[in-house]
């Protein structure tokens, strides 16, 4: 027995590892496969002996449905915060904290609030909020949370609490497989939490991160600060900015985080502002609901119902057809909307939306809102079926897996205004002052036709058109001569060869060094390159095949287009190896140049900030992807700090 339970310790040991080296620091030490079979082994010796270890990864999975959840006393009640929603009544607030205080300043989660216990270094009780004194035991469903340690250094007994949430690409990701749409992140993880069966909660891969130790047994807080230290010292994830300031700092703050809060992957609905001094904020005490050393600022919300009054189909470049829905309007962050978008015709089946559907509207960034879901039950009583025929030219459809086509994609005006913007656009050809206006208007008034044609445009092509004086067409004309020396990355992404955006065009453009030879590519070829799958491949290829997408690339070189061959550095690859990101206002070179640089001097640029990142690039008003790295502790470097270590 003793050997067993001997063995069993190994498995967890090395399989939490695994799982920490995977989860936390993006590494791959072991195959799924290898991964499995010592899983498998725990599982398998567990249920041989009776015993399951308090760290054992078993936990993570669910155990069997509870019948009931259990009530469970906190030790310290969990109070709720007092709100505010403008800066001069937050100011107002941080005058009763006394002159010259420090605050830190957190992002609130819109998650389910949990409480944690802990004693003798391991997790022995979970629970909801409940009403601050008293709440639901759901030590099982917390346990399969992977961002919660089941066991710390610390021996005596505490209580941590912090939000529970869903990550938004996991939403994404479960409501493209389910047939039972998750309507938001703060709804799908308090119906995880709060399900009879962990298994459930397992699924929905919620996360954690802590932000107050309620109770603890043998040691005390000063400041703010020391206790976030405490609590990343014991394993616990910590969403802070490591931000301390005066109350004029933090409304700055305040200012840039609401401004980025739709480039994160959760969902915050504020700001929590707290003394730092924690002897302070107990002196100051408490009302009957809320403690007056903290205070939550709430921004405007992001989530409306309205009512669907049309649906129409909207044609993009690639001849795709994208619902989108016409609302009644409503206010929702400062903008009355109107519209709203669906992403595919099975969108609109998931959601359970049609004509007169009362739906869930949200509204991210400065972008056009979604769909979220119908708030009515059942089945929609006006439903929406495909179009046969495209609404602007009347070709007939195609559906394609999850989405639907155009099939003129030679005389479909939608289709061919987009596809010249896109040619014309910045990362592409980058013909300056050639929009989309600019095509449309060229379209109807001239009968400009495809992409080649745009090389035969002369000063009387524009004769009458409105708007376009002689400098204008000059210098329209001047740009259209001037993008015909490109170089090889951009006029592949020009091209709008599905699924190949800039990053991908610049990869092929540095392995295939010439037109010709990308022209001549191989499938096998193609998919060795970083990032490259079989799907964008197969892509590649079946663009590269059309005869008729073939000869514009011919025309286009007839024309005088010339894309130069990439030619291999002779200088040694400085960052060969190295995973950079690029973020900020940049003054000496744009992002995409500085990225360019990257990819030419042997490095990977990407878009996002993990621990595999080695550094990130840092311009003016940084936002999300700057606080990540200081999160992850990841190296960052000024704009003169990197040219700086490449030597120019």
């Amino acid at each position: 027995m003793m050997d067993k339970v001997k063995r069993m310790r190994e498995l967890a040991e090395t399989l939490n590892r695994l799982a920490k080296a995977y989860y936390e620091q993006d590494a791959s030490p072991a195959s799924d496969a290898e991964y499995d079979a010592l899983f498998d082994e725990l599982a398998a010796l567990e249920a041989e002996t009776g015993t399951v270890l308090p760290d054992s990864p078993t936990h993570r999975v669910g155990g069997s449905p509870l019948k009931v959840f259990e009530e469970h006393e906190h030790i310290r009640r969990l109070w709720s915060l007092d709100k505010v929603k403008t800066f001069p009544d937050l100011r107002e607030w941080a005058a009763k904290c006394g002159e010259d205080q420090r605050f830190i300043l957190e992002y609130k989660f819109d998650g389910l609030t949990i409480n944690l216990t802990y004693d003798k270094g391991e997790l022995v009780y979970a629970a909801t909020r409940g009403n601050g004194i008293t709440g639901e035991g759901i030590t099982a469903q917390a346990k399969t949370i992977r961002s919660i340690p089941l066991t710390i250094p610390y021996k005596g007994k505490f209580e941590v609490r912090g939000e529970c949430y869903m990550r938004v690409s996991v939403l994404n990701e479960l409501n493209e497989t389910s047939s039972e749409q998750l309507k938001n992140p703060r709804n799908a993880a308090a119906g995880a939490i709060r399900n009879l069966d962990p298994k459930v909660t397992a699924s929905r891969r919620l996360d954690f991160t802590a932000y107050d130790v309620g109770y603890i047994e043998g040691r005390s807080f000063r400041y703010q600060t020391e206790m976030l230290a405490f609590l990343r010292e014991n394993g616990f994830p910590v969403n802070d900015f490591g931000f301390v300031g005066d109350i004029e700092s933090v409304l700055g703050e305040i200012t840039a985080a609401e401004e980025r809060r739709f480039t994160l992957d959760y969902d915050i609905d504020g700001m929590v502002v707290k003394l730092n001094d924690m002897e302070l904020a107990e002196k100051l005490g408490y009302t009957d609901r809320f403690p007056r050393g903290a205070i939550a600022f709430k921004f405007a919300a992001q989530e409306q119902t309205t009512v669907i009054e049309d649906i129409t189909w909207e044609v993009g470049r690639t001849g795709k057809l994208t619902p989108l829905a016409h609302v009644e309007p409503v206010e929702l962050m400062g903008a009355t909307v109107r519209k709203a978008t669906l992403n595919n015709y099975d969108d609109i089946k998931r959601k359970r939306v049609g004509i007169g559907s009362r739906v869930f509207i949200r509204r991210s960034n400065d972008v056009i809102p979604e769909i979220l879901s119908s708030a009515d039950e059942g089945e929609p009583e006006h439903p929406v079926f495909p179009p046969a025929h495209c609404p602007y030219c009347g070709a007939h459809t195609e559906q394609r897996g999850a989405h639907i086509f155009c099939t003129n994609s030679l005389s479909c005006t939608p289709q061919i205004t987009a596809r010249l913007a896109h040619f014309a656009s910045r990362d592409a050809m980058d013909i300056e002052g050639f929009s989309e206006k600019t095509a449309q208007l060229l379209i109807n008034e001239t009968g400009l036709r495809n992409i080649p044609e745009l090389y035969e445009l002369t000063e009387s092509s524009f004769h009458g058109l409105a708007g376009f004086g002689d400098k204008r067409v000059a210098n329209i004309l001047s740009a259209i001569e001037k993008s015909k020396d490109c170089d090889l990355a951009s006029f592949i992404f020009a091209l709008g060869i599905p699924n190949v955006g800039i990053k991908t065009a610049r990869d092929i453009a540095a392995v295939f060094g010439t037109l010709e030879a990308f022209r001549n590519a191989r499938r096998d070829e193609l998919v060795a390159i970083r990032d490259v799958g079989e799907i964008v491949a197969d892509s590649i290829i079946d663009f590269l095949n059309d005869e008729s997408l073939s000869a514009q690339i011919d025309k286009l070189l007839a024309l005088g287009v010339r894309p130069r061959e990439v030619k291999k550095s002779a200088s040694p690859a400085l960052l060969e190896g190295k995973t950079l990101v690029v973020t900020g206002m940049l003054s000496r070179m744009d992002r995409h140049s500085i990225e360019a640089l990257i990819e030419e001097l042997g490095g990977k640029a990407a878009g996002s900030v993990s621990r595999r990142t080695d550094y990130v690039v840092c311009g003016e008003n940084a936002g999300s992807k700057l606080d990540k790295a200081r999160e992850l502790g990841v190296p960052v470097l000024t704009e003169s700090e990197f040219f700086g270590m490449i030597g120019k």
